[in-house]
């Protein structure tokens, strides 16, 4: 992760963290940077892509989600804990929160994208989401939040949803979701109420996130 081309997730995180956890995560960024400006390859393993790569594969009815989680934890003893909190979330979400329930269900198009911010000179990835087209051609786009913490909170979700919006400006936004996957809850643009202020808190939030990775910074001179 760079500060300043940062997946989604990773933005909501560090935007709503508590100051334990966000301090924690700017020094890990900015050690990893140190590393890689220096030659040095730098961060550890996505664990959540192989678990939403199964849980996708659940959604089309090609996996379990259960056998393929077992298998995740017994080549990564690691995940032991994180995995079926996932798992059971998804699934919790998957299996009784969802509203959309028109079998069946097949792969819409792939959606990935960026948001530039010029005003900031930083760039939002928003990529890895779940397309689904179900058996009325509805077409439905998760975008997955897998943070333990911070839980996703309404405005957390509305910052999301925006970048969203903006990063996808030919989707409808009613097809537009945020999922926090742990606590089984979606978001959608109509349930948050967006409220014109997005662009102002999502600006102010990110420059004090550059500001304090910038006085950090100084701790490794």
């Amino acid at each position: 992760m760079s500060i300043r081309n940062i997946p989604l997730r990773k933005l909501l995180q560090l935007m709503y963290a508590d100051d334990r956890l966000r301090t924690s995560k700017l020094r890990e960024d900015i050690r990893n940077t140190i590393a890689r400006d220096s030659g040095i390859e730098s961060g550890g393993p996505d664990f959540y892509s192989p678990f939403w790569y199964s849980a996708k594969n659940h959604v089309f009815g090609t996996n379990d989600l259960h056998t393929d989680v077992e298998e995740h934890i017994a080549t990564n003893y690691r995940r032991a804990r994180l995995y079926p909190r996932l798992r059971d979330g998804f699934l919790l979400w998957w299996n009784e929160r969802r509203r959309w329930t028109n079998e069946p269900f097949v792969p819409a198009d792939a959606l990935s994208g960026v948001y530039p911010n010029e005003a900031l000179d930083v760039t939002v990835k928003v990529n890895n989401i779940l397309s689904v087209r179900d058996g009325t051609e509805e077409e439905h786009f998760m975008y997955p939040y897998f943070c333990p913490e911070p839980v996703l909170s309404l405005e957390a979700a509305r910052i999301g949803l925006w970048i969203m919006r903006n990063t996808f400006p030919n989707v409808p936004e009613d097809d537009l979701r945020i999922l926090d996957v742990i606590r089984g809850e979606n978001y959608s643009i109509g349930r948050v109420q967006m409220l014109g202020d997005e662009q102002r808190i999502f600006e102010a939030r990110f420059q004090w996130l550059l500001n304090e990775w910038d006085r950090l910074r100084l701790e490794y001179d």
